[in-house]
C-alpha cells in the first residue's frame, strides 16, 4: 500500500482533544441550565418574573352609618325662620348705630338711634300741659268743697226761712258748676295724660330695638342716612339692620314630586353642611309645604336640627340624608371601611392585599358590622390605603396592574 494512503488511516490529534474538550464542558452546560431553571422557578412563585395581575382598586374610607340608612338624598340651604328688617315707625335722621355685622342682640336691645330734639320738646310740652290740668283740677276741687259747703249752709237757712230761696237757688247753682267744673278739669288731665304718653311713645320710636334675640346679618344704614318706614328716594333708606333668629334656622331642600312619598314629618335625617365637612348634625323632618314648584316639579321639605352649633350661618349650603329609622348614639361617629368584596374569609382571619407600588401586600385585618355593601375595619389598614377588589388568586408580592376605568 503506498504510504500516503497510510497517512490518511492517522486519526488527528486536534479533532480528538476537540471532542475531548466538549465532553468536559457537557456536565457545566447542564448544571447551569438547571440553576436557570430553579432560579426562574422560584422568581415565579415569589411573584418577581410572573405576568402583570390586573385588579380592580378601592379606597378605605371613613364613613358614617348613617349613608347605609339613607332612602333618599338632597341638598338645600339654611334658612332662618326668624327674619327681620329692622326700620323705625317714622321717618328721621340716623344719629348713632350700635351694631354691626355680627352683633348677637337680645330682644329689646337698642340697636340705633335717630334724631329726636323735636320729639323730646313734644314730650317736655306734654309733661308740662299735665302738670297744668293737675293743678286746675286739684283748684276745681277746692272750689267744689267750698261750693257745697256753702250749698248745705243755705240750704238750712232756706228751710228755717232765714233767706231767700233766690239766694239759695244761686248757690246752689254755683255748687253744680262747680261739680261740673272737676270734670272738666279731671278730663283735662286724662287728656294731658295721652297727649304725654303718646309724646312717649313718639320719642321711643327715636330708638330702633331687637324685635327678638338673634345675631346682626347686615346693615343697611349708617349715621347721617335718612330712614323712613317707606323708601320713597334713593337717599333715604326703610330697613338699619337685618337681624336672624339663629335658633330657628332649618334646612329647606328640594325633594322631587315623585319621590316625596317616601319622606314624613318627623323623619329622621342626617345633615351634611359643607362649612363644616367635620361632623354631621341630627335632624328630623320639621314641615313638609303643601304646594309644588311647577317650573321644578318639586316640593319645598324643612328640617329642623336636633344638634346645633355657633359656627351654623344662614344660607350656608347643606345635604340631607333622609333615614329609614333614627341613629343610636353609637352610630353617630364615622367609622372606617371597605368594600366588602376587597376581604377574603378565612376561618382564622381575614386578609386584604394593599397597593403597594405595583406590588399587592396581604395584609390580615379585624373586622366590625356591615355597613351597606361595606364592612368596617377595626386593624390593619388606614384611611386612603388602596386594596384590591375580588383580590382571589392574589399573593403576597404579586405584580398588579391596575384596570383603567
Amino acid at each position: 500500500m503506498p504510504q500516503e494512503d497510510l497517512n490518511k488511516l492517522k486519526i488527528d490529534s486536534s479533532a480528538r482533544k476537540s471532542v475531548a474538550g466538549g465532553r468536559k464542558k457537557k456536565p457545566f452546560v447542564i448544571a447551569g441550565a438547571l440553576v436557570l431553571i430553579v432560579t426562574g422557578f422560584v422568581l415565579y412563585r415569589l411573584g418577581v418574573i410572573a405576568p402583570s395581575a390586573t385588579v380592580d382598586v378601592t379606597t378605605v374610607s371613613m364613613i358614617y352609618p348613617s349613608q347605609s340608612l339613607s332612602v333618599l338624598n338632597a341638598s338645600g340651604y339654611i334658612v332662618a325662620q326668624r327674619k327681620a328688617a329692622v326700620a323705625s315707625k317714622v321717618t328721621g335722621r340716623l344719629t348713632e348705630l350700635l351694631v354691626e355685622e355680627g352683633s348677637r342682640v337680645r330682644k329689646g336691645q337698642i340697636l340705633a338711634r335717630m334724631e329726636s330734639a323735636d320729639v323730646a320738646a313734644m314730650k317736655d310740652q306734654g309733661t308740662a300741659n299735665l302738670a297744668n290740668a293737675r293743678a286746675m283740677l286739684k283748684q276745681a276741687l277746692v272750689e267744689r268743697d267750698h261750693a257745697a259747703q256753702e250749698n248745705e249752709r243755705y240750704q238750712k237757712l232756706a228751710v228755717d226761712g232765714y233767706v231767700a230761696q233766690s239766694d239759695f237757688d244761686m248757690i246752689h247753682a254755683r255748687h253744680l258748676r262747680s261739680l261740673e267744673a272737676v270734670k272738666a278739669y279731671q278730663a283735662a288731665v286724662e287728656s294731658a295724660g295721652a297727649a304725654l304718653a303718646y309724646a312717649k311713645v313718639n320719642l321711643d320710636y327715636m330708638l330702633i330695638r331687637a324685635p327678638f334675640d338673634g345675631v346682626v346679618l347686615t346693615k343697611n344704614a349708617d349715621v347721617g342716612d335718612i330712614v323712613t318706614p317707606l323708601s320713597a328716594s334713593a337717599a333715604s333708606k326703610a330697613a338699619v339692620v337685618t337681624l336672624a333668629d339663629m335658633d330657628s334656622l332649618q334646612v329647606e331642600v328640594d325633594v322631587s314630586e315623585t319621590s316625596i312619598t317616601l319622606i314624613g314629618v318627623g323623619q329622621p335625617c342626617d345633615i351634611q353642611l359643607d362649612a363644616l365637612a367635620e361632623r354631621r348634625f341630627r335632624g328630623e323632618v320639621h314641615a313638609i309645604v303643601p304646594t309644588v314648584d311647577r317650573s321644578k316639579a318639586t316640593v319645598l321639605v324643612k328640617v329642623r336640627f336636633c344638634d346645633k352649633d355657633p359656627r351654623m350661618l344662614p344660607d350656608m349650603s347643606a345635604k340631607v340624608s333622609f333615614l329609614s329609622r333614627g341613629l343610636t348614639p353609637e352610630e353617630l361617629p364615622p367609622r372606617l371601611a371597605v368594600h366588602q368584596s376587597a376581604l377574603i374569609e378565612m376561618k382564622d382571619k381575614t386578609l386584604a392585599y394593599r397597593i403597594e407600588g405595583n406590588r399587592a401586600r396581604e395584609i390580615i385585618v379585624a373586622t366590625g358590622g356591615l355597613l351597606g355593601d361595606m364592612r368596617e375595619i377595626k386593624s390593619g389598614l388606614r384611611p386612603g390605603d388602596r386594596v384590591a377588589l375580588a383580590p382571589r388568586g392574589l399573593r403576597d408580592g404579586t405584580r398588579i396592574k391596575v384596570a383603567e376605568r
